[in-house]
């Protein structure tokens, strides 16, 4: 499947939050969807849902007009939306029952993922009698248990431990290998640059950076070196203002031109005992600040 997104726009009242975005999503990889606070990103979710219309554009899923009659979604939201004084077991029944699982199905799905999860003691509790934690996995539930075709996951590691959000991405992983369209929207760009094949970054309602994030990392000015070595403090006295210690302890080498690369590699492995050298190449969380930051 490919999910495309043409077009977008979206005004409330005076305020224009979305400016004809486009970007696409195939299935069997993650599309991680990014922007600060304000951005656009959660109007656009809405859109995609049919929370409310666009004013403008069209959602299209494999060249043709979306039929959300025909394509099931799950939503994992930011903000928790389930109830806290109800028993686990019967509102994730409620909820798959809502999105066309017969009691039966639901509860047969339902009980794989609390296995899955390693939920099943909280089965017949209270959501308020759960950590944090806990309560984000059975949100996880009811965004997955009636075998979405979509899923939309936003800020999916929001209160997970360590343990409990590597079995979150195994979770994931699965997912995508399912053949689902998986949409991420987070702030925690590891999380992103780990599993999305592509981006789309939003600012002031318009798409800045899109495409695949390999070749958006390879597109930067490859005019940067890092290097590891034994001699760092003699490096950068002998180089100078072209030569900086970053936070992972390594040393950045900025060079006048692309065409020094080579030479000053050679230059470096000849004078000092080398452990590492590379061309820099910059995370996500680089290039979410550089295009995040920039005024439209």
């Amino acid at each position: 499947m490919k999910l495309e997104l043409r077009n977008i726009s979206k005004s409330f009242g005076e305020k224009e939050v979305l400016k004809y975005i486009s970007f696409s999503a195939e299935s069997g990889k993650a599309f991680g969807l990014l922007g600060r606070n304000g951005a656009g990103k959660t109007t656009t979710i809405r859109i995609l849902m049919h929370v409310f219309p666009a004013d403008n554009g069209a959602i299209f899923l494999d060249g043709k007009p979306m039929d959300r009659q025909e394509v099931q979604i799950g939503y994992l939201p930011e903000e928790r939306g389930l109830y806290p004084k109800k028993k686990i077991i019967d509102q994730l029944v409620y909820f798959s029952q809502l999105k066309g699982l017969s009691r039966a199905d639901a509860i047969r799905s339902i009980d794989y993922w609390l296995d899955r999860l390693k939920m099943t003691e909280y089965r017949n509790k209270r959501l308020d009698t759960l950590s944090k934690g806990n309560q984000q996995k059975i949100q996880l539930i009811t965004a997955i248990a009636h075998d979405p075709q979509i899923v939309i996951l936003d800020e999916p590691f929001s209160g997970l431990d360590p343990v409990n959000a590597m079995l979150l991405k195994d979770v994931v992983k699965e997912e995508i290998a399912k053949g689902k369209i998986v949409l991420f929207s987070s702030h925690q760009m590891s999380y992103i640059e780990e599993f999305c094949d592509s981006i789309a970054i939003l600012n002031g309602g318009q798409v800045v950076l899109r495409g695949d994030l390999h070749d958006i990392k390879r597109n930067y000015v490859r005019d940067r070196l890092i290097v590891r070595s034994e001699h760092m403090e003699k490096i950068l006295s002998d180089l100078g203002d072209c030569c900086d210690r970053r936070e992972e302890g390594d040393l950045i080498i900025r060079l006048a031109s692309t065409e020094d690369k080579q030479a000053m590699m050679r230059t470096l492995t000849e004078k000092y005992d080398i452990d590492e050298i590379k061309v820099f190449e910059p995370s996500l969380n680089d290039i979410f600040v550089e295009y995040a930051e920039q005024q439209n």
